[in-house]
């Protein structure tokens, strides 16, 4: 039985991740999935959150905004929209965007610009919630 299964996180900007792992954990749009070894195979759409990939080093942390996720038994691919190691999230852009989409919000805008405002508030509050739970991991 295979102990591993190989992962590659892409976006535009380039390779986020690539390589082996014990299970992976994805934020698609029916849910948080876990996925290990073998898993079925499996199409979905993602929502922005956090990817979380154990391996033997320990666990990688990144966020996506958005995207698509492939598995099969024996690799996950997953191609997002935009990807930020945890590491490397700007806790200032993050908290000014939210705060650019909440200023959005509670002006008059039309319905467009009301969804792009809401994506920017989700896309800017999951980043915050990675940043919170690296401190209290390190803490």
């Amino acid at each position: 039985m295979a102990k591993s299964i190989h992962v590659d996180i892409v976006s535009a900007e380039g390779e986020i991740f690539a390589g082996e792992a014990q299970m992976v954990f994805v934020p698609a749009k029916e849910g948080e999935l876990g996925i290990t070894p073998r898993h079925a195979p499996l199409l979905s759409l993602l929502k922005p959150g956090e990817v979380r990939v154990k391996t033997d080093e320990g666990e990688h942390s990144v966020f996506v905004g958005g995207g698509a996720l492939e598995i099969q038994p024996n690799k996950v691919t997953i191609l997002a929209d935009t990807a930020i190691r945890a590491k490397d999230i700007d806790e200032a852009a993050a908290l000014a965007a939210k705060q650019r989409a909440e200023e959005a919000l509670a002006g008059k805008v039309d319905k467009l610009e009301q969804a792009e405002a809401l994506a920017e508030l989700v896309r800017a509050s999951e980043q915050l919630k990675i940043l919170e739970k690296l401190r209290k991991l390190r803490g």
